[in-house]
């Protein structure tokens, strides 16, 4: 059996810029379906299924962000907003909205390919099994087999790296795991020294799974090394 094609969203307001990507992309293999705004994504994403999306931010009526955050309303579909913005803070603001990755214009199109693939490779690996099936502390249980995680018996939805930060954690509990060990292991030694993914990320996992509340610390910062999870 053929392996199984990979259809990606292009979305742009820039003609020339949604020609380029679909063709790089489709030299790569790729199967590509491009829209030329915000609503006409929206279509497309309720017309049929993809693998994943790319968005640029800044297009009138219905921008990057928002079809950002509706894809996260509903999927775990791995996103990857374009942006003109180069300041650290839209960055930011862009994974705190669940994206996956982002780009900024202007890009060569060795960088468009790698991206690509790095996002895609994180959507598909899974770890290892720990020996231990099954976390539970207080009232957040995570199931590895299943990679399912409820918080007092309601499933949370995490996209793909989510799970793996969170199972990385989770597994090597009471241990203090630096940054690189955590950047290297999730996202891949290309991202070593991209520190604001694992900020946000670890961010969204407290937000997702409520581990602010009540003064707990399930997730602790260890400053200036890295991160401990500790079983309450």
């Amino acid at each position: 059996m053929p392996p199984r094609e990979i259809k990606v969203l292009a979305v742009d307001d820039d003609a020339e810029i949604l020609r380029l990507v679909r063709r790089v992309l489709e030299m790569e293999g790729f199967v590509v379906v491009t829209a030329d705004s915000g609503k006409s994504a929206l279509e497309e994403l309720g017309r049929g299924q993809f693998d994943l999306a790319l968005l640029d931010l800044m297009m009138p009526g219905i921008d990057g962000m928002a079809v950002c955050r509706h894809i996260r309303s509903f999927s775990t579909l791995p996103v990857i907003l374009i942006t003109a913005k180069a300041h650290d803070d839209d960055k930011v603001t862009g994974l705190n909205a669940g994206a996956d990755d982002y780009i900024t214009k202007p890009f060569s199109t060795r960088e468009l390919v790698a991206r690509v693939k790095a996002v895609l490779r994180r959507s598909q690996v899974t770890f290892p099994v720990p020996s231990s099936a099954r976390i539970v502390s207080a009232d957040l249980e995570i199931d590895f087999p299943a990679r399912r995680v409820t918080v007092a018996g309601q499933e949370v939805k995490l996209t793909p790296t989510e799970f793996n930060l969170l199972q990385e954690l989770a597994q090597n509990s009471g241990k203090v795991l630096t940054h690189t060990h955590l950047l290297n292991r999730v996202w891949g030694s290309e991202y070593g020294g991209e520190m604001r993914y694992l900020h946000v990320y670890i961010s969204r996992l407290r937000k997702e799974l409520g581990l602010d509340r009540h003064g707990q610390q399930m997730i602790e910062s260890i400053s200036g090394v890295g991160y401990r999870f500790n079983i309450l």
